[in-house]
């Protein structure tokens, strides 16, 4: 996968981060991946739970090339050192159509005879897109969220939606064994509807979004995406219908949550 300059190595040396303008807490930086250490740092994350206002202290590292994300490591699997990464098996974001991608995977897992909609089109934004980001990064922080035990990471990624396929994240290992083709639909979602990458667990996502659906109509089309995208999201639902999920996921979220069995 193509990548920019990895600033990560600089911790090593220099755990705090003043070299690069920034005053981190006490972290780690991860190597480890199935096949052993990578030949740079994938992540850094920090020792101790995250806490309301953490995201928005590591903005100043995206002017470096890292970019936050919420790791959830109390999720029974442990921190991402024992995620199972594969940075090795993932190919550039870029490289694939988003919507080729999501009409396959609609093809696969769609009921016979149901044919591919198309995607959704693009929604209007007030709000910046990294300012929902950080109201929703303090939302799951503040204790009552999804997330078990949350910590403040960076990554060294060109865009939030490169972020899973940065650190050859497989989570979702079971419906796509590379990453990049899920990073792609998440490229295309941060061009149409302002998502961002807000937290990864071992075996989930969840992004932020700057213009959710706000008609009927609108979180119908989105929700066949979501469908192609991760198919447990609606199959292991209570009411497993795309005019459920939708109803119930995705009119008005500005939160999107994924979870791959």
């Amino acid at each position: 996968m193509a990548t920019l300059p990895n600033p990560l190595p600089k911790l090593a040396a220099d755990p705090s981060g003043s070299a690069l303008g920034l005053r981190l807490p006490a972290g780690a930086l991860v190597d480890i991946t199935v096949e052993g250490s990578w030949h740079e740092p994938l992540l850094w994350y920090a020792d101790e739970r995250a806490l309301p206002g953490g995201w928005a202290a590591l903005e100043p590292a995206r002017r470096t090339g890292l970019l936050p994300v919420v790791l959830d490591v109390g999720d029974g699997h442990d921190g991402p050192d024992r995620w199972q990464l594969m940075p090795g098996a993932v190919s550039y974001p870029g490289d694939h159509d988003a919507e080729e991608v999501l009409a396959e995977y609609w093809e696969e897992y769609a009921a016979e005879g149901d044919a591919w909609p198309g995607p959704a089109g693009p929604l209007p934004y007030a709000q910046d897109p990294d300012a929902v980001a950080a109201g929703a990064a303090d939302a799951l922080l503040d204790g009552g969220g999804p997330l078990k035990d949350p910590r403040l990471a960076l990554v060294p990624a060109r865009r939030s939606a490169d972020i899973p396929a940065a650190i050859g994240w497989t989570g979702p290992a079971n419906h796509e064994g590379d990453t990049a083709r899920l990073s792609a639909v998440l490229r295309s979602w941060e061009d149409r509807f302002g998502i961002r990458v807000v937290a990864l667990g071992f075996d989930h996502l969840l992004v932020s979004v700057a213009a959710p659906p706000v008609t009927t109509a609108d979180a119908e089309a989105v929700a066949a995406e979501h469908f192609a995208f991760c198919p447990d999201n609606v199959l292991q639902s209570a009411d497993p219908t795309l005019w459920a999920y939708a109803e119930h996921q995705v009119l008005g979220r500005q939160v999107w949550q994924f979870w791959w069995d």
